[in-house]
């Protein structure tokens, strides 16, 4: 047992005390390299290609797909010796049984290149599994299916990342079928998609999910299958479905009698698991709602002058891709300078607000794992350039994918463009542990009141909530004024720079 190495899931960024592992790299018996990525692990805050720090023969995987591991738990076991692992105590990933995990001794130090993330072998908590029901095929296919990396890629790729449980449904009387491929789903059998991305894909091409064959782990449908099944044709919904033949005796029926014309179907409930970013955008969320006590408060502004600032620095500097959400973030920096009330953070523990001198903007972004919120680092210090800049850096990174625990942590206040999706007000929820966010409504043409006429003009909304534990409303609407005459007169803030 001298060879047997125990890599411990590290922490994988600012105190994060757990990790879902989304697909293994590796299987038992293969040979691994020092620093070589044998699995990728999700956090609340992003997707990690973890390396293991041994090299030697892979003797166990402490965890299937799926399986959410406590940070300082045994990871992956590596015999470093190059003999046979011990099969008996060392069953393959996504048994049910927990087996007695080789631990190194405790005098012996880590060895490897030490190229890991921070806080390696901090916690002493156990592994915790999410509730699975086993497969009715032999445990060795389930094994080997539980071993089978998921498929990932990026949002405009023809397949979809799914995390998703890798089991079947429990073994029960046989369903109704409906008439079709048996490889599709069975006639009440709910279709089983976890990516949002891929049920919104279904919707816009009027595709039933329940006469798309799955391909995915655990009979998933993923976003090939939904793409494979638009380009043939098939599955196209309709609200009256024919009614198909009763069940036998031996099994109970799962449709209601034939109808003349046929009958209309009720939709099965979804079952969406509550993890990853979506859990940890839920905790922050009900956190804020919870210790907050905010208040909104929002204004009109006329977004003319803004739309031909932004056309007037197009045209002097065509490469510098400046649009208006930058502008705007770049008034929002000049405002938190104005009012550093709003850069701030309560610590309950020590009694006080804490005005924190850097500016570090946060801005709201979708992603193919959901909701993100990347992080602007040093904002205050930025040129409008930079800040354009690097706006469309971490942008790119969230539609692929890519963004780092760094990259989503540390942000100070907030900016949301709720406006892409055609809205116009909001009552922002914070970021906790955050003290405001401001959103920004869509700019339209509204009839307004300009130079003593009703003239068209480019109207938007600002809607600012804030805590009202560090400042009263005249701060407030101090920032949010600041910003929109900035917005009507951007000229004006050259005043502050």
């Amino acid at each position: 047992m001298s060879g047997m190495k125990v890599f411990t899931l590290p922490d994988l960024g600012e105190g994060l005390t757990e990790g879902e592992i989304i697909e293994w790299h590796v299987a038992v018996g293969d040979t691994v390299d020092v620093d070589q990525v044998v699995a990728v692990v999700e956090t609340a805050k992003a997707s990690v290609d973890l390396p293991c720090p041994f090299a030697g023969s892979v003797a166990q995987l402490h965890g299937a797909a799926g399986d959410v591991v406590p940070v300082g738990s045994a990871f992956i076991t590596i015999d470093t010796g190059g003999g046979v692992p011990d099969q008996s105590a060392s069953p393959a990933a996504g048994a049910g049984e927990q087996a007695p995990a080789v631990q190194p001794a405790r005098d012996e130090k880590p060895e490897g290149s030490g190229n890991v993330l921070t806080g390696y072998g901090t916690s002493d908590a156990k592994r915790t599994r999410r509730r699975r029901v086993s497969a009715p095929t032999g445990s060795a296919g389930s094994a080997a299916a539980k071993q089978a990396p998921l498929p990932g890629a990026p949002a405009l790729s023809t397949e979809e990342p799914v995390h998703a449980p890798d089991h079947d449904e429990p073994v029960g009387p046989e369903p109704v079928t409906a008439p079709g491929p048996t490889s599709k789903l069975g006639f009440g059998e709910a279709a089983r998609v976890i990516s949002p991305l891929v049920r919104k894909l279904a919707a816009e091409a009027g595709l039933d999910l329940t006469l798309v064959t799955p391909t995915g782990p655990g009979r998933i449908i993923l976003r090939r299958d939904v793409a494979d099944a638009i380009e043939r044709g098939t599955g196209a919904t309709t609200d009256w479905v024919p009614v198909t033949a009763a069940a036998p005796d031996t099994s109970p029926p799962t449709a209601a009698p034939a109808e003349s014309g046929g009958r209309r179907t009720t939709p099965a409930d979804q079952h969406i698991p509550l993890r990853g970013v979506r859990r940890a955008i839920a905790d922050k969320l009900a956190t804020s709602r919870r210790e907050i006590p905010d208040a909104t408060t929002w204004v009109d502004v006329d977004a003319t002058g803004l739309m031909e600032a932004k056309a007037e620095i197009g045209r002097i500097f065509p490469d510098a891709k400046i649009g208006v959400f930058a502008l705007v973030a770049r008034m929002v920096v000049g405002g938190l300078t104005q009012f550093p009330e709003l850069n701030s953070r309560i610590d309950l523990t020590a009694g006080e607000i804490v005005q924190l001198g850097r500016i570090n903007l946060s801005f709201a972004a979708q992603s193919p794992r959901g909701l993100m919120v990347p992080v602007v680092h040093g904002a205050g210090q930025m040129t409008t350039l930079e800040l354009a800049h690097a706006l469309r850096e971490l942008t790119g990174k969230a539609r692929e994918g890519t963004l780092s625990p760094a990259e989503l942590t540390g942000g100070t206040f907030t900016v949301n463009n709720h406006g892409v999706f055609g809205t116009d007000g909001t009552t922002p929820i914070i970021n906790h542990p955050e003290a405001g966010m401001l959103a920004i409504g869509r700019i339209i043409d509204r009839p307004w009141a300009y130079q003593g006429q009703i003239q068209l003009r480019r109207i938007t909304q600002l809607s600012l909530s804030f805590d009202h534990r560090v400042c009263d409303g005249a701060v407030a609407g101090g920032f949010i004024r600041y910003v929109a005459d900035c917005i009507e007169h951007p000229g004006a803030m050259l005043a502050h720079l």
